[in-house]
């Protein structure tokens, strides 16, 4: 017996290997414990799990660690196996001291030098077996193609060829902790870390896993095997027992065999930014997964992105189509049009406002660059054909009328400068006018009654629809301004002077001379002149502050929906604590872990964007085939998928960030 542990704490050593030791402990151990000791807190006292603890192991041996529940046997594989950091002490592997690692390098460790057999498997329910045995691989950045197929030869050696595409439930006992072992190996670990692998199989399962312990030893693995039963210990030639966090003895039982043990590192891991790629790529696989294994509450995370981008697009376009509307009717009226209306700015004039009168628009004639100027009287009043009545906008202007508002006739005439002169009785009808009250007949040279007075149809005006206010301008009739002040009105007042100017750059100017001359003929500013592009201006300022509500109204539910989306992550996070933990052991960085649930959250979002954008415009172009005003353009989908896109990076990375930062140990533990 060689016992070189269970001494005093205090003088505990490794003792360097005899000249005449067995090839399997020449040289560098592969595993080195100086007065490692880790305590817990617990209260006001302190628990030693492991109390001064020096032990070396060198490439090749088959150790069994025994002892009792509380001795101290666990926390040493996990400090072992760089899933936990000793209080104290000193730990090599390799040669490399451990307390000089980071996460990110200890990561690198367990996934090069490690393999990890647990007791209760710990295999991920929602993969098959050449999927579970795979995942160090993944972590180390092995490419796919060479990684399934070194699973697809582990599993036929370990007797589990036809069950590659099990999953874990559809495995007895025996044959998930075969698929554990397979994991173990699949980067060439060179120490295998068994942990009770026998305590939850049957006698004939737990004698199978021993042998094939056993024979990996005999092909150079270093196996580290944990147990409390002495006959399962009795599989190694080194048995070294624990009582109290210490060590009592340490025996070997008969001399290793003379073989070349393997390397102190298995498949080495591809540099950080080589990896990126295919690390994203699984990623992406991964969420995939894992959304398919859990397709209920997928679909219910899914329902919140997708109401809030199809309501971001809908609405967007909804607020685009009215906007572009108000824009052409306005756009319609020209602009290059100044509106001279009565009462001074600022003051809000009735209908009684009689301070513009028809001799201020003759007088504007003799502004220069005038194309039209069209006095205006307008009321409402009943127009009669045969028994029909019909209550529209009667409106009295002059022969430029027409011109100035870029309305064609669609039949008949206008009437002309001799017409306001000799107060003709003549009319020219809207469209809506003539649908309400000729019945298929020809309305042209037939009369109307307007208060009892005939008037003779002579035009009919082309349909313009409603105007920026949604107003119905087809439903208006025309009559000479001196025939309307005559028959209709009774007062000589104008409503407006509507005057287009030849080129719009000469608006400023024939504003300036309209508003010089008028006022020297008030001898006071009785009156406001206003341009179309202020209209345009108000209207455009309108509906872009009525799209911007709209558009606050959708991101407010896009911002719910991503709230929603971390919460479900956060409960995902807590659910997976334990595959957090698997990943972990089996080499998986932080920035992998990070990674993973980032990228989980934004296939969520993107999944999500991409179905309320197909939805968004689906909605759009229904409301639009019921009538209502829509404008889809590129940007609104962008703008929505990529505020979705943005809501999982966002709203991801606490959910990552937490499942990142897990204690490999404790997240192993997590019932």
């Amino acid at each position: 017996m060689n016992v070189i542990a269970g001494r005093p704490a205090d003088s505990a050593r490794i003792d360097p290997a005899p000249a005449d030791a067995p090839r399997g402990e020449t040289g560098q151990p592969i595993i080195e414990l100086v007065d490692v000791s880790r305590i817990y807190p617990n209260g006001e006292t302190v628990v030693r799990a492991l109390d001064r603890v020096s032990l070396a192991i060198h490439p090749g041996e088959f150790i069994a660690i025994m002892g009792q529940s509380g001795s101290g046997k666990s926390t040493l594989m996990n400090i072992v196996g760089c899933l936990d950091r000793a209080s104290s002490g000193s730990y090599r592997v390799a040669g490399v001291d451990v307390e000089e690692l980071d996460a990110d390098a200890l990561a690198g460790l367990r996934c090069s030098t490690f393999g990890f057999v647990f007791q209760r498997y710990n295999l991920l329910p929602t993969l098959t077996a050449a999927e579970n045995v795979e995942i160090p691989a993944i972590y180390a950045g092995m490419p796919q193609d060479e990684r399934a197929e070194r699973a697809t030869q582990l599993l036929a050696r370990l007797g589990l060829g036809d069950r590659t595409e099990h999953r874990p439930s559809q495995l007895s006992g025996g044959q998930q902790q075969r698929v554990s072992i397979a994991r173990a190996l699949m980067n060439r670990a060179p120490v295998i870390l068994a942990d009770e692998p026998t305590g939850a199989l049957d006698s004939r399962s737990g004698e199978d896993v021993l042998a094939l312990l056993t024979e990996l030893n005999a092909e150079g693995h270093t196996v580290i095997l944990i147990t409390h039963d002495a006959d399962v210990a009795a599989h190694a030639r080194r048995i070294v027992r624990f009582q109290d966090g210490r060590i009592v003895s340490d025996e070997r039982r008969e001399t290793d065999p003379d073989r070349a043990p393997l390397p102190a590192h298995g498949t080495p891991r591809r540099g950080r930014f080589a990896r990126f790629v295919p690390d994203l790529a699984e990623a992406v696989r991964m969420a995939f997964s894992s959304m398919y294994a859990n397709i209920f509450r997928t679909a219910l995370t899914l329902l919140g992105i997708v109401i809030g981008v199809a309501s971001v697009i809908t609405m967007l376009a909804v607020g685009d189509g009215g906007k572009a509307s108000v824009l052409e009717r306005i756009s319609q009226m020209g602009t290059n049009l100044l509106i001279v209306r009565p009462g001074a700015a600022g003051i809000r004039s009735s209908g009684d406002n009689a301070t513009l009168l028809p001799e201020d628009s003759d007088a504007l004639g003799a502004v220069p660059g005038l194309s039209a100027v069209a006095p205006e009287r307008s009321g409402r009043a009943t127009l009669r054909f045969g028994s029909q009545d019909y209550y529209t906008q009667v409106v009295g202007t002059n022969a430029d009328y027409l011109g100035a508002r870029d309305w064609p006739i669609a039949r008949g005439v206008m009437f002309t400068g001799e017409d306001v002169r000799t107060y003709a009785p003549v009319v020219v009808l809207g469209q809506t006018v003539v649908n309400n009250l000729f019945s298929g007949d020809d309305p042209i040279g037939q009369y109307v009654l307007i208060k009892n007075v005939p008037y003779e149809v002579i035009g009919i005006l082309s349909p313009r629809g409603a105007n920026a206010f949604g107003q119905d301008q087809d439903d208006t009739v025309l009559i000479p301004l001196s025939t309307s002040f005559m028959r209709v009105f009774g007062r000589r007042f104008l409503g407006s002077i509507t005057v287009k100017v030849e080129n719009a750059d000469d608006i400023p100017t024939a504003e300036a001379a309209i508003t010089r001359i008028i006022t020297e003929r008030h001898q006071t500013e009785d009156f406001q002149v206003r341009n179309t592009s202020q209209f345009l201006e108000t209207a455009m300022a309108t509906q872009d502050t009525l799209t911007l509500v709209l558009g606050c109204v959708a991101a407010i539910s896009l911002l719910v929906a991503g709230i929603g989306v971390m919460n479900i992550m956060l409960v995902s996070v807590t659910e997976r604590t334990r595959e957090i933990g698997i990943r972990m052991a089996t080499g998986a960085r932080m920035s992998n872990i990070m990674l993973q649930f980032n990228t989980e959250a934004l296939v969520v979002c993107g999944v999500g964007g991409a179905v309320g954008v197909a939805l968004g415009i689906g909605a759009a172009l229904g409301l639009e085939a019921m009538g209502a005003n829509i404008l889809l353009s590129l940007m609104p989908p962008l703008l929505a998928f990529g505020c979705a896109f943005l809501t999982g990076l966002v709203f991801g990375y606490l959910p990552a960030r937490k499942a990142a930062g897990m204690d490999p140990v404790t997240a192993l533990a997590y019932e």
